[in-house]
């Protein structure tokens, strides 16, 4: 079968959900090989093995971690042509966006972003015009090059023992233009990160206050479940803005969202629309966030959450 190559989302060794949502798709499409760029493979190594990795391409050199995003792009370049690769995987993060999009440049291909399925054909689903539109697209020159969003994929294990093959690039001038200074390492709390999480709450103009989103944290805490925010709410210094969903925050696509107050513009739908399920609650009847909803609640979110939050507590 064809090589899939897939690039490791990974964090010193730990490797991101994403990872292995990635691994699952590439084994519909071919046989699955990881790129695993940094320090951390011999950690990281049980994990893709057990996902379906059959090869590991591992580039521990510092320098090629030492520079932003060019690097990775530079290696995978150098991967395909020396693999004829299929297809190559990235996640639909920020970082694996602009590494799909710079990595384009140099094979000569096309990229294919934010897509939610791939079909055996290499024929990608995307979400595109805001969430407006649902398009099917395909690559017709060079390699494909596909940015999944997270939790497009269900991670299924296929467990194999992964060969490891150690590769190396000769950096350009241009992919040390931008060098890594220093790492901050935000402190992460009990509750899953947000793109990855397959339960989201937010909360949004409707909470009112920063302080009000303690509701909004409870009910998540009850589910083991993320906190998202519209963009109302972010602007108005309620909640941090690495928690916004929307067209200029991040895209979620989890398994149950809640939207608790939000309105439901066309900027926040964009960034959740592809949620499997939806729930609403708002007391504006007439919220545009109905249109979207598989179950909505028309009342107080001050009365309807900590009720919510109340009986799933019960039931643990």
């Amino acid at each position: 079968m064809a090589e899939i190559l897939v690039l490791v989302d990974h964090a010193d060794g730990a490797v991101k959900k994403v990872t292995l949502e990635l691994l699952t798709k590439a084994r519909a499409l071919g046989t699955p090989s990881a790129v695993f760029v940094g320090a951390g493979f011999d950690k990281a190594a049980e994990k893709l093995g057990e996902y379906g990795a059959a090869k590991v391409y591992v580039a521990e050199d510092a320098e090629l971690d030492g520079y932003v995003t060019a690097p990775k792009a530079e290696l995978l370049a150098k991967l395909v042509a020396d693999t004829g690769a299929a297809a190559v995987l990235v996640p639909a993060t920020a970082e694996g966006k602009e590494v799909g999009a710079r990595l384009a440049v140099k094979s000569g291909s096309g990229i294919l972003t934010d897509a939610v399925d791939v079909s055996a054909e290499l024929i990608a689903e995307q979400s595109i015009f805001g969430g407006s539109t649902v398009a099917h697209t395909k690559v017709t020159r060079g390699t494909p090059i596909i940015a999944m969003r997270p939790n497009a994929t269900a991670p299924q294990a296929a467990p194999v023992a992964p060969e490891r093959i150690d590769v190396a690039v000769e950096l350009s001038d241009g992919a040390k233009l931008a060098k890594v200074v220093e790492k901050v390492v935000l402190p992460k709390g009990d509750r899953p990160e947000l793109t990855e999480a397959s339960i989201v709450v937010s909360g949004g103009r409707g909470v009112g206050s920063g302080e009000n989103f303690a509701i909004i944290e409870g009910l998540a805490d009850a589910l083991g479940a993320a906190v998202g925010a519209s963009r109302a709410a972010v602007d108005a210094g309620w909640y941090p803005h690495q928690a916004q969903v929307g067209q200029t925050g991040k895209t979620v696509s989890p398994q149950l969202y809640i939207a608790a107050g939000i309105s439901g513009a066309i900027q926040h739908r964009a960034g959740m629309q592809t949620s499997k399920t939806i729930v609403a609650i708002n007391k504006d009847d007439e919220a545009p966030i109905f249109e979207l909803a598989d179950y909505g609640v028309i009342g107080d979110l001050f009365k309807v959450v900590p009720q919510v939050t109340e009986e799933i507590l019960k039931r643990k």
